[in-house]
């Protein structure tokens, strides 16, 4: 069993994110968002390589299930997720409104040997989304056939 660990968080921008804010650090809180965090850009992403399938991890804590959209075109998998959150309060002289939306895609080729045509079982559980591929089956040589020339 194999267990890739696989993170692009950074390549977005390819130097340390810490410095580049460091640099743009003024009384100026333009630069002090979400944005240059490194946990904001991608979840964390494992794939393990089992006997009969692949398993593929995603880190998305906040999460519901209804927000996922997993698919599968040409041996590449698609997971992308949605959420929106809005909360509205009211009283007599004023009015607070609060908003977010937290989003993220991933794309992976996936190997020869996963089997594009058997079903993909997806299970969301405590901020992880689990994928389980199926493998192909070993295809067997077929001896080598001598034809008789008459």
């Amino acid at each position: 069993m194999s267990l890739i660990k696989f993170n692009n968080r950074n390549r977005l921008f390819p130097w340390n994110n810490r410095q580049l804010k460091d640099f743009f650090s003024s009384d100026d809180f333009f630069f002090n968002d979400d944005f240059f965090e490194e946990d904001s850009l991608m979840p964390a992403m494992n794939v393990k390589e089992l006997e009969g399938e692949f398993e593929v991890e995603f880190a998305a804590p906040g999460f519901k299930k209804s927000d996922f959209e997993v698919t599968l075109e040409d041996n590449i998998l698609h997971v992308s997720a949605n959420k929106e959150t809005e909360k509205k309060e009211e009283e007599d002289d004023f009015m607070r409104r609060e908003f977010s939306y937290s989003t993220f895609k991933r794309s992976l080729r996936l190997p020869e040997t996963v089997d594009n045509t058997a079903d993909v079982k997806a299970k969301y559980e405590d901020g992880i989304l689990k994928l389980h591929l199926l493998k192909k089956e070993p295809t067997k040589e077929t001896p080598k056939k001598v034809i008789e020339v008459i």
